[in-house]
């Protein structure tokens, strides 16, 4: 339990370091940082999926384009919130 809320605290702070370089701005990455604590799990399942089809031979892009779409009623919901 402990291990998993640390792994959450690093994938957040890694993904905000992400967000800086790319230069997203403040509100989306509020929003983004926002539904990860909502729902973690969902994050967790979309980041699995994505891992796996890169395996597959699928590049990053279209993999993660493709489990966001799967996803992308329940992230709007999320948004929405």
């Amino acid at each position: 339990m402990v291990f998993k809320k640390f792994k959450r605290k690093a994938q957040g702070f890694a993904l905000k370091k992400m967000m800086d370089k790319k230069g997203v701005p403040q509100s989306q990455k509020d929003m983004i940082l926002g539904m990860m604590e909502k729902n973690p799990e969902l994050f967790e399942k979309i980041q699995k999926e994505i891992k796996a089809k890169q395996k597959d031979g699928k590049g990053e892009m279209a993999a993660t384009m493709e489990v966001m779409r799967k996803y992308q009623a329940e992230l709007q919901k999320l948004a929405q919130e």
